[in-house]
């Protein structure tokens, strides 16, 4: 995976409640799975660094920031590199998947907010 992709986290509605599912989002390459949580908005986790990790984001509760940059020395890393900016909630849920060879970190913009990432070491 060499690019950030997107999967599309679909809903369906009944009498007795609500399922979510993305049967897009290939588990196969990960291997282990953990959750952050910020008790407090606008608490900061940054910057982690992955040379031969891949990861994938799903804000499970609440809503976050989550940013992105392309990492191009990892000795003395440029520091005006381009920063991308994703924003995911719970209310539009979705799949981050982030290539190796990224920083990652996030900010979440509720209290309680429950990111899960999938890890592929």
């Amino acid at each position: 995976m060499s690019e950030i992709n997107f999967d599309n986290i679909d809903t369906a509605v009944d009498d007795r409640g609500y399922l979510r599912f993305c049967n897009s989002f290939d588990l196969t390459k990960y291997v282990r799975f953990y959750d952050v949580i910020n008790y407090q908005g606008n608490f900061i986790r940054a910057w982690h660094g992955h040379k031969n990790e891949s990861k994938a984001a799903i804000v499970r509760e609440g809503s976050a920031m989550i940013c992105l940059v392309k990492v191009d020395n990892w000795e003395k890393p440029n520091k005006d590199l381009e920063i991308k900016k994703y924003f995911l909630s719970q209310k539009n849920p979705k799949v981050l998947e982030i290539p190796a060879g990224y920083a990652n970190g996030f900010m979440s913009l509720e209290p309680n907010t429950k990111i899960t990432f999938y890890s592929d070491k």
